[in-house]
């Protein structure tokens, strides 16, 4: 036999192979010009639970091929370690946590959202195919404060080449802007609904916090303050997800004091007023459904056209488990025009009940008026047909004081006619016909 070495044969001495000895097999299956292509390529698995990457068994190698090959998030979870491999898709999922997520235990990374997730994980381990949609967690992926996410996923069982369970695929999509516009439109939705058969403003005020406390993810406080015009100052009547009466919830104040909400910024302006770093207001006061306390709220005037004083302020403040940004600002913005038109509208149906029960009051006198007169009338003209009537009847007068008691008989005729007519119509119209 010939032992010479092949020319086609890597030699010891080729610089390739000490370059990077965990390349040895990676270009056969594991191609690609994506971040994470890279990341695994270059990444020594011999330090995880996986063991290098040339001893990886051709289940898993063909399962990350086909995770790094696809454009949506997916993860594999392989290993009684449950070690993650992903592709740049599902990155994006991880926030913070990515890179150090590549190769480490599934239960760590998500250890936050294990309450969401776990039954479906231990349900797949044990060969079930799990899906869930849009399901609501909270994870640990932006500078290590939790977020209130949502995600459509599945885990699904990998068998390895001896039969048995060897790791998990699991494909996931976010649906966290979707789930959250679908809640705060349906917020607004609710709120219009309601104010269609308000009866005046402090029903308004009524209903709006009963719906504002269904949505306590999006609110989880508020506060409702109506302009009282016998003192001069607003009051407030409604709130929900806090304590009255504490420093951040005054009971009342002038419409020219500056704290603790800026109530005069927005006042003056006529515009939502943005308050950051509220903790110093809150003083440590509990409010909202978590544990941490809001960092931003928003004072909304409520603005009525043609309105002397703006009727009601409203405090709202944002969760501390959703990103502060253009679309939630936009949801305070919404509430404000909503409940502004509600309270319009009240005011445009009290104006209108007002004016409708003025005019009555005013037919009512009319009537009255029509009938004391019509009354008032009658009895002297009856005094005078009769004294007319008898001279008449006698014959003792010469013709042309006949013709002019005659006129005088027959026009106190017309205007006593006139005059039950008067008292008929007036009778009419208080219904007494």
């Amino acid at each position: 036999m010939n032992d010479a070495p092949r020319h086609d044969e890597p030699q010891p001495s080729d610089p390739t192979i000490m370059a990077n000895p965990h390349d040895a097999y990676a270009p056969d299956w594991l191609t690609g010009s994506g971040e994470l292509v890279a990341m695994i390529r270059d990444k020594d698995w011999s330090q995880t639970p996986l063991s290098p990457i040339d001893q990886w068994p051709q289940s898993l190698r063909t399962a990350v091929s086909l995770c790094l090959a696809s454009n949506f998030p997916i993860n594999i979870i392989w290993g009684a370690e449950h070690t993650q491999i992903y592709n740049d898709s599902y990155r994006l999922c991880c926030g913070d946590a990515h890179p150090a997520e590549l190769g480490e235990n599934y239960r760590l990374t998500w250890a936050s959202a294990w309450p969401a997730i776990g039954e479906s994980f231990e349900r797949s381990l044990n060969g079930e195919t799990m899906y869930l949609e849009n399901q609501r967690m909270f994870l640990r992926r932006l500078g290590g404060a939790l977020e209130e996410t949502f995600f459509t996923f599945s885990h699904s069982p990998i068998r390895a080449e001896h039969g048995d369970i060897g790791g998990l695929f699991h494909p996931v999509t976010e649906t966290t802007a979707t789930m959250l516009a679908e809640r705060r439109t349906r917020a607004l939705r609710d709120l219009a609904a309601i104010f269609a058969t308000t009866r005046d403003e402090a029903d308004v005020a009524m209903r709006t916090m009963e719906v504002l406390a269904r949505f306590e993810f999006d609110l989880p406080f508020a506060l409702y303050y109506r302009f009282d015009a016998g003192t001069a100052t607003y009051t407030l009547i409604g709130a929900q997800g806090i304590a009255r009466g504490t420093h951040a919830t005054p009971l009342a104040f002038e419409p020219h004091a500056t704290g603790p909400w800026s109530f005069a910024d927005a006042l003056s302006g006529l515009r939502t007023v943005e308050v950051e770093d509220i903790g110093d207001i809150l003083m440590g006061e509990p409010c909202g459904p978590y544990e941490e306390a809001p960092r931003h709220a928003f004072v909304i005037p409520i603005v009525v056209p043609s309105a002397a004083q703006v009727p009601v302020l409203i405090v709202a403040a944002a969760s501390p488990r959703l990103r502060f940004d253009d679309d939630y600002r936009s949801f305070f913005r919404l509430l404000g025009v909503t409940i502004s038109s509600a309270v319009a509208t009240v005011r445009a149906r009290e104006d209108g009940h007002r004016r409708a029960e003025a005019l009555a009051e005013i037919d009512r006198a009319k009537t009255l008026f029509f009938a004391n007169v019509s009354h008032e009338f009658r009895t002297p003209l009856t005094l005078m047909l009769g004294p007319l009537e008898t001279v008449l009847s006698e014959g003792a007068l010469s013709p042309s004081q006949r013709d002019d008691i005659d006129i005088a008989h027959r026009n106190a005729l017309r205007l006593l006619k006139l005059v039950n007519t008067l008292l008929g119509f007036s009778r009419i119209e208080s219904r007494r016909a």
